[in-house]
């Protein structure tokens, strides 16, 4: 996959369009991701115990990788993408507007 976990993305589309955030868990099988305050949905929890409280709890849900862009650390845009081997060596990703190589 072309995005992983600790990586800065911009969402491209949806209710949380332009946001960025943190990638907090990847689900390679169904292509969804979590990111760190974006696409949040609330939860009502019941209380546990008698001397507990019901709350509303807040959190993020999954989205599919096609609605995010990785956000470059090197200049710092949303780009796509590219991946780069030489002889020898270890495929590594790289930004395509800047051919920097992101790890």
């Amino acid at each position: 996959m072309k995005i992983r976990k600790g990586d800065m993305i911009q969402v491209l589309s949806g209710a949380s369009r332009k946001k960025t955030g943190k990638v907090l868990k990847v689900f390679s099988e169904t292509s969804r991701i979590t990111v760190e305050g974006v696409n949040l949905r609330k939860k009502h929890v019941r209380p546990k115990s008698a001397n507990q409280k019901g709350q509303v709890v807040e959190f993020p849900a999954s989205m599919h990788i096609s609605n995010v862009a990785l956000v470059c650390p090197k200049c710092a845009k949303p780009t796509r993408v590219a991946f780069s081997q030489k002889s020898g060596e270890q495929k590594r990703r790289m930004c395509k507007k800047c051919t920097q190589v992101i790890d």
